[in-house]
C-alpha cells in the first residue's frame, strides 16, 4: 500500500519490459517515440529506482543531467564520436538517453563508434537509449540493439492529464468546467491516440474557443486527431455519412454485418466475444466495395482511416517497412476503428518476385502485414477491397487473416430495382413516380455505380430538355451504355468461377 493508503497502480507493459531490459544490463535499446518529455518522466522514474544517473544528449546542448538526478555532467562533446567516448568514460551507472541520434547512424564511424560502446557496456550498469520518431538501424548494428515502441498515453494517463487540466481551471477561475463522469469518459475517449502534448493542446484549444469544457468539445478533440492522422501522411481520415441502407443489394452482407455490429462494446467482451478482425471484398468492379466500407465505419460509429499501400512504398530504400509500422501503429492507436484498404492487389502485387525487382521489400511488407492481421490484439476492423483476384497472393486468403471473404457480384434485378431507388431518391426524385421493373428488366448486367451514372446522365438530359426527369431520361441513356459486364465478359466469368467455391456471396441466395 501507497502512504495515502491506496493500493500503487500497475505499471505499464512496456514501462515493465523497459525496467527489465535495464535490470538485464543491455546496453543498447532504442525507443520509438515522439513524446520525449513524456518519456523522460518514465525515465526518471526508472533511473531512480535502479539508483542510477539519468543523463540526455543532444547535438545542440551536449550532456546534461534529466529529471531529479545531480552532479555533474560530461562537458562538450556535442559531437556524437566525442558523446560516444564520454558515455564509455563514465564512472556512475547511468541512464543515457540519446536524443534524434538516428540521423547519425548513416555514418560508418559513427555506427562503428556505437557498436564498439555497446560491446564495452555489456559489463557495466549504464544503458543508452536511443530516443528517436523513427526507426533506423544499420545492419551492422541489428544484432547489437533492442527495440521498444513507446505507446501511445493510454486511457489513464489522458485521465490524469484532464483531471490536471480541470483543476488548474477551476482554481484560476477563467474558465467553466461543465464535466459529469460520463462526459469526461467521452472527452479521453475522443483523444485517445493523442500524444499527452496533443491531448494537453486540444483540451486547451476546447476551452479557448467559448470559455468552458464541456461534452461539446469532443467534435473539436476529434479533429485534432483527424489533424494527427493528416500529419502521418500514410492514412487518410474519412468522415462519411454513408449508411448500409443507402447500399444497394448484398443482403447476406448486411445481415452478417448487423449480427456484429455491437461486437466492440464493453459488454461483448463480458459475453466472451472477441473483436471482428475484419473482411475481404473481392469482386466486379462498381459493385459497392468502396461504399460498403465507408458504410460499415458509418453505421458502426467508428471513424474510418484508409490506407494507401502506394504511400507506404514511396519514400527512401529501407523506409516502406517503417512506414507500414507506423501506419499501423497510428490505426492502433484511435481504435476502434475501421481500416480501409483499398485494392490491396496494387500493393501486394509481384511478392513472389519482390527479391528479385526490389530487393525482397515488397514480401517483407506482404509477411509484416500479414502477422499483424493474424496476430493483432487492438479493434482495428479491417475492410480490405480488391478487383483482381489473380493478383491476390494465396496466403492473403487464408482463414484467420480476415473472419469472412464475400463476393460481391453484379446486382441481380430486385437489386438492381433498389439501387435505382435508392439514387433517385438521393436526387430529390420520387421513385414511385418510375418504373423501377422496366428500368431494372433494361439494366441487366450493369454494376452500381453504371446504374447511377444513368440517373445522372438522365439528369444532363432532362436539365438539357428544360424539364424534370422522366422514365424515358433514364431509359435512354441505359440503352446508349456499355456496361463492364459486357467489355470484359471473359474477365468476370473467371472471377465468379474463382469466387463460386472460395467466397461466400454478398447476396442472398433467394435474390433474383
Amino acid at each position: 500500500m501507497s502512504a495515502s493508503g491506496a493500493a500503487p497502480r500497475p505499471q505499464p507493459a512496456f514501462v515493465q519490459e523497459l525496467d527489465t531490459l535495464v535490470r538485464a544490463r543491455y546496453p543498447l535499446v532504442y525507443l520509438v517515440t515522439s513524446e520525449e518529455q513524456r518519456l523522460e518522466a518514465i525515465l526518471d522514474g526508472l533511473a531512480d529506482r535502479h539508483g542510477k544517473a539519468l543523463l540526455g544528449w543532444s547535438i545542440a546542448r551536449g550532456f546534461r543531467r534529466l529529471g531529479g538526478t545531480r552532479g555533474p555532467a560530461p562537458e562538450g562533446a556535442k559531437d556524437p564520436l566525442e558523446a560516444l567516448a564520454a558515455i564509455e568514460k563514465l564512472a556512475e551507472p547511468a541512464l543515457v538517453v540519446l536524443k534524434d541520434f538516428h540521423p547519425f547512424l548513416a555514418d560508418p564511424a559513427v555506427v562503428r563508434g556505437l557498436r564498439e560502446l555497446g560491446h564495452a557496456l555489456k559489463s557495466t550498469y549504464t544503458t543508452v537509449l536511443l530516443l528517436s520518431p523513427t526507426l533506423v538501424i544499420p545492419p551492422e548494428i541489428e544484432k547489437e540493439i533492442s527495440v521498444l515502441d513507446v505507446p501511445l498515453p493510454g486511457y489513464r494517463d489522458l485521465l490524469d492529464l484532464l483531471k490536471e487540466i480541470v483543476g488548474v481551471v477551476r482554481q484560476s477561475g477563467r474558465a467553466q468546467v461543465e464535466l459529469n463522469q460520463d462526459d469526461a469518459d467521452q472527452l479521453i475517449q475522443a483523444a485517445l491516440g493523442l500524444t499527452l502534448s496533443e491531448a494537453e493542446s486540444a483540451f486547451a484549444k476546447a476551452i479557448a474557443t467559448d470559455g468552458r469544457l464541456s461534452r461539446d468539445d469532443v467534435p473539436l478533440v476529434l479533429e485534432e486527431k483527424r489533424q494527427v492522422i493528416r500529419k502521418s501522411g500514410l492514412l487518410e481520415y474519412f468522415a462519411t455519412d454513408a449508411r448500409l441502407a443507402g447500399v444497394g443489394g448484398m443482403a447476406s452482407l448486411k445481415a452478417w454485418l448487423g449480427r456484429r455490429g455491437a461486437a466492440f462494446s464493453e459488454a461483448a467482451r463480458r459475453f466472451g466475444l472477441p473483436e471482428p478482425k475484419g473482411l475481404l471484398l473481392l469482386g466486379v468492379q462498381g459493385c459497392g466495395k468502396s461504399l460498403t466500407a465507408k458504410a460499415i465505419a458509418a453505421q458502426w460509429r467508428l471513424p474510418l482511416l484508409r490506407l494507401d499501400m502506394g504511400r507506404i512504398f514511396s519514400g527512401l530504400v529501407g523506409s516502406s517497412e517503417e512506414n507500414l509500422r507506423r501506419a499501423i501503429r497510428v490505426a492502433e492507436s484511435v481504435a476502434p476503428v475501421v481500416l480501409w484498404v483499398d485494392e490491396i492487389e496494387k500493393g501486394l502485387s509481384g511478392t513472389q518476385s519482390s527479391g528479385v525487382s526490389d530487393g525482397g521489400v515488397t514480401a517483407r511488407v506482404f509477411g509484416a502485414l500479414l502477422t499483424w492481421l493474424q496476430e493483432k490484439t487492438a479493434p482495428v476492423f479491417v475492410v480490405a477491397t480488391a478487383n483482381r483476384i489473380e493478383q491476390l497472393p494465396p496466403e492473403l486468403l487464408r482463414k484467420g487473416r480476415f473472419d469472412e471473404i464475400f463476393f460481391i457480384d453484379l446486382p441481380l434485378a430486385p437489386e438492381r430495382r433498389e439501387i435505382f431507388q435508392i439514387h433517385l431518391a438521393r436526387r430529390r426524385r420520387d421513385p414511385a413516380r418510375f418504373d423501377l421493373h422496366a428500368l431494372a428488366a433494361a439494366s441487366e448486367g450493369f454494376s452500381g455505380a453504371e446504374i447511377e451514372q444513368a440517373v445522372v446522365s438522365g439528369l444532363y438530359d432532362a436539365f438539357a430538355e428544360g424539364v424534370d426527369l422522366a422514365q424515358g431520361h433514364v431509359e435512354r441513356a441505359v440503352r446508349e451504355s456499355l456496361p463492364l459486364s459486357t467489355t470484359m465478359r471473359e474477365d468476370i466469368a473467371r472471377l465468379r468461377e474463382w469466387a463460386r467455391t472460395r467466397t461466400r456471396p454478398a447476396s442472398a441466395p433467394t435474390a433474383g
